[in-house]
Order: C-alpha cells, then structure tokens, then sequence
C-alpha cells in the first residue's frame, strides 16, 4: 500500500500582449518582484547574477490575510520558455512551474502550474488548504500573479 500523501495541483493560464522575451524579464526579475507583484511585499536576493537554475531567495507575501516569508529556490530553468521554483514550509514541499510560450507576434501564454505534497497523515497544511474554497482562493492568487505580471510585461518598453 502507498502511504505517499498526494500532491494537490493548481494550474492558471493567462494571455499576456507582450513579446515572450519582455514576459520572462518581469517574471524572473527577482529585484524588481516586489513592485511587479501585489501580493509579494518583500525579497532578499541570496545568489546574485542570472536567474537560473540554482538562484535562491527569501520572500515576504501576504496570503489569506497573513504575511508568509519562505525561501525559495530554482531547480530547472530553459531560458525564456520554462522555470521551476521549489520551497519547503512546514513539511510541505511547494513546486511552481512556469511556461512561456510565444502564442503569436507580441503574445505570449503564461502557465503555472503550483503543486503541493503534504507531510503524511492529515496534518498537512496543504491537504486543507486546497480544498474546496481553498482551491479556489489559491487560483485567485495565482491569477492576481499573472495579471500583475501581464501589466507589468504590457508596459513595459520594447
């Protein structure tokens, strides 16, 4: 018998009008997060230089009405088409995987797929937290993510 606590997913697309170059710049502009990004409210870069595979950092968000501070860190980076950040909090392991992909002349598909696997037993945060409404507040979040990063990418000069 598996006792493997399931992995919970939730996956959000958002069209962006803006090249896939400019939307990968804002998505991986670690410095520059906090302005881009309405729910994150502070990051302290560890590694300096590119955003790759390795790049770590600490960040402040505010979620369901509290502020949450994680380190986080990148595991896998295709340079300007796909990224995955990874985190632990609590004994769950958090991945974030970004897709970018070019859907036309200055238009870009955003994809994120963030998944959750809980310690064993019903502990887990997560297990709670991405059920039902749960779910549907953690898509929000995501969604407000992108749209940030969508206006950031759509003002943001060629």
């Amino acid at each position: 018998m598996d006792h493997t606590p399931p992995v919970s997913v939730v996956t959000v697309e958002r069209h962006i009008a803006a090249p896939r170059d400019r939307v990968w710049e804002v998505l991986t502009d670690l410095h520059g997060m906090p302005a881009t990004l309405s729910g994150v409210t502070h990051v302290e870069v560890l590694t300096e230089g590119p955003f790759q595979a390795g790049s770590r950092w600490i960040e402040t968000r505010r979620m369901f009405g509290k502020e949450a501070t994680e380190e986080m860190w990148v595991t896998a980076c295709q340079a300007p088409s796909h990224y995955v950040v990874e985190a632990e909090s609590r004994g769950t392991h958090y991945v974030s995987e970004f897709t970018v992909r070019e859907t036309g002349p200055g238009e870009t598909l955003v994809r994120m797929a963030f998944s959750a696997r809980p310690p064993g037993g019903l502990g887990g945060l997560f297990v709670r937290l991405l059920g039902g409404l749960g779910r549907r507040a953690v898509a929000k979040a995501v969604e407000r993510d992108l749209a940030d990063v969508a206006v950031a990418a759509e003002r943001r000069p060629a």
